[in-house]
């Protein structure tokens, strides 16, 4: 591993956390195990390539379980290890601000949010 410097450390967490989509996978499985399948049709603005991409990702970095079942079909599942619940404040807190920001902006919140488990 090549030894990197950075400016301030929430960098560090930005590399990790970063993005587009990997806040928001890390909130679906704060509720438990998925499926690729299942973050799919809980995320349809993402493609295949990048949902898998993501994953990966999370995986090298430790935030991410992925098991793996010895049946026919294959069947494969996603969790968050230890160190990724360790998020979980990180999480709560950028889905808070978000509220906030939604409703400060437009009013109210629940005309602006999709119908999901994770908007309740």
């Amino acid at each position: 591993m090549t030894k990197k410097k950075y400016n301030i450390s929430v960098e560090a967490t930005l590399e990790v956390i970063g993005g587009k989509w990997k806040c928001v996978i890390l909130c679906h499985l704060t509720h438990g195990k998925k499926r690729t399948s299942d973050l799919k049709r809980l995320m349809p603005g993402i493609t295949q390539k990048m949902l898998t991409q993501q994953l990966r990702e999370l995986e090298d970095d430790g935030i991410v379980n992925r098991i793996t079942y010895n049946q026919v079909p294959p069947k494969v599942e996603y969790e968050l290890t230890e160190y990724g619940l360790s998020l979980d404040s990180i999480l709560s807190a950028l889905c808070n601000w978000g509220e906030e920001h939604i409703i400060r902006i437009y009013g109210d919140k629940y005309s602006m949010l999709e119908d999901s488990v994770l908007n309740k």
